[in-house]
């Protein structure tokens, strides 16, 4: 008996090999190549989406989507470009921009810094990163969900026109919202397949350096995670702790390197933006401004799928919506308000919209097709119409860093209206008008309130002479009138359509004006 016991042993372990042997050559056939031609045709699907994506949006919509990214990136290597108070005061951090010089820089070294590659690459970049936030959605979603659910909940974030509209801008909100879709995949929600801590809490700490005000969003789901995780020593001392210490590191040292001197960022963009209220200088709103415009405008014509979906998936996805509730409320207390500042709970309220659809049958189609319908309207307005003027008047300002000797271009309109040097790559001699924020000084007003106060005073203050007036002006047409006896020495060349929503000191118009040259109007 003793030795037939190893044989018996041996027997059945020798068996057990094969049979797990057998079994991993039919998975691999068998499941294993539709897996990976159903991802392959997901993800050609997602690239080829978000880079049409890109090329149709071709509008403006804030300032930092230049100002605090290619503009900063192009200063970074081309060695000129415009750096705004917040670079001067540390409250912004190179890290995100660092990604965009990296990408000049290899243009640069290639000898292929073209403009049109200057300008097309960084969002081409961002689109790429979209379309991978986008595969690992659609994923989420089927471990989650049932493949009806799934489908449904995929239509629905593809369909959102505000996400069509934003994700492939260089917006610090949009690689936020891009990076917490991407995190949302590794986070531990119930019955998640794909959930890991170190890459989920890697991608927080990252959308944290980038923009700190992420911690808003991510603050109830960390407790979430921390509260259900049955080792919470380890998560805190293997987890929480590194990867934290980590990226604040990483950060401060990138961010030491580029201004030359030891700051937090992090800290310094509270306390400023937050602690001091500079924020409230861009303007207020309403506390109750998110919940009764802000949210329902970025979930659009989605919105009363996700008060259904909320309805019917609350118990199973609280914390996705105390998460929404959270960061709206909290966001609620800032006086300074935009759109954009909520953007990445977007994700969030589209799992709910998608639950909603998968459990409607009779009107179904018809919904679906209005949703489609809607938010293809607003999305392609938007993107291709609405707000397009500030960047269509940059070619026409590039075209003078080669026809016109010595140009000098001074741009009267609102400050930041238009991207800078990122959009002509030409060191041409430009000015505008700025508006850095009371940061303490007595009596303080800077100087676009100064100009908008009396235009032609302060034209007639400014520019005495003659011989020291700007070669062109570039302003809105609401601003024609006002400064009508100081334009009688130029002459209106180009004429470019904005708005049809003309607000304040934004005009329907954009004109160019060229000093002492008679020459005929082009339109556009």
């Amino acid at each position: 008996m003793d030795t037939l016991s190893p044989r018996l042993r041996f027997g059945r372990k020798e068996e057990d090999v094969k049979l797990r042997k057998r079994k991993s050559q039919l998975y691999s056939k068998e499941d294993e190549a539709p897996i990976r031609t159903e991802v392959l045709r997901i993800a050609a699907f997602c690239v080829t989406f978000r880079v049409t994506n890109c090329f149709l949006v071709q509008s403006s919509f804030v300032p930092d989507e230049y100002w605090q990214s290619v503009e900063v990136a192009h200063h970074m290597v081309f060695n000129y470009g415009y750096l705004t108070w917040e670079w001067k005061e540390g409250i912004r951090s190179f890290s995100y921009p660092f990604i965009f010089a990296v990408i000049y820089k290899i243009l640069h070294w290639l000898q292929c810094d073209s403009v049109h590659l200057v300008i097309w690459l960084p969002r081409l970049l961002q689109a790429l990163v979209a379309a991978f936030a986008d595969i690992k959605f659609f994923y989420l979603i089927r471990t989650l969900e049932d493949r009806e659910t799934a489908k449904w909940t995929f239509f629905c974030h593809l369909c959102s026109w505000f996400t069509w509209f934003c994700c492939t801008r260089t917006l610090g909100n949009s690689v936020e919202a891009t990076i917490t879709c991407l995190a949302l995949a590794y986070f531990p929600l119930a019955t998640s397949k794909t959930h890991s801590s170190k890459k989920y809490l890697s991608l927080v700490a990252l959308a944290i350096i980038f923009r700190p005000t992420a911690l808003i969003v991510w603050l109830p789901l960390l407790i979430y995670h921390f509260w259900h995780d049955e080792s919470k020593l380890r998560l805190v001392v293997h987890d929480y702790i590194p990867i934290g210490a980590s990226a604040i590191v990483i950060s401060t040292i990138i961010d030491c390197i580029f201004y030359g001197k030891w700051v937090l960022v992090q800290f310094n963009f509270l306390k400023i933006n937050i602690l001091d209220g500079i924020a409230g200088f861009y303007g207020t709103h309403p506390w109750h401004w998110y919940f009764t415009q802000g949210l329902l405008v970025i979930v659009g014509p989605h919105v009363p799928f996700f008060i259904h979906g909320c309805y019917l998936a609350f118990r199973r996805y609280r914390i996705l919506l105390v998460a929404i509730i959270w960061t709206v409320a909290v966001y609620s207390f800032f006086p300074h308000k935009e759109f954009r500042f909520i953007y990445p709970v977007l994700p969030f309220c589209m799992i709910f919209c998608g639950v909603s659809m998968a459990h409607m049958r009779e009107w179904r189609r018809a919904a679906a097709c209005g949703l489609l319908g809607t938010n293809l309207f607003l999305a392609l307005y938007t993107g291709l119409i609405h707000q397009r003027g500030t960047l269509d008047v940059m070619s026409h300002i590039r075209i003078l860093c080669y026809n016109v000797s010595e140009p000098n271009v001074l741009f009267l309109m609102p400050c930041h209206s238009t991207p800078y040097y990122s959009h002509i790559h030409c060191p041409l001699k430009m000015r505008f008008l700025e508006c850095p924020p009371d940061l303490g000084q007595a009596g303080y007003v800077n100087e676009a309130d100064r100009f908008y106060y009396d235009p032609l005073l302060w034209l007639q203050t400014s520019f005495p002479h003659m011989r020291s007036r700007p070669t062109h002006l570039v302003l809105f047409d609401i601003l024609e009138k006002d400064i009508s006896a100081f334009l009688q020495d130029y002459v209106k060349t180009t004429d470019i359509f904005h708005t049809h929503f003309p607000e304040g000191k934004i005009g329907r118009r954009i004109f160019i004006y060229e000093r002492h040259q008679k020459t005929g109007i082009s339109q556009q």
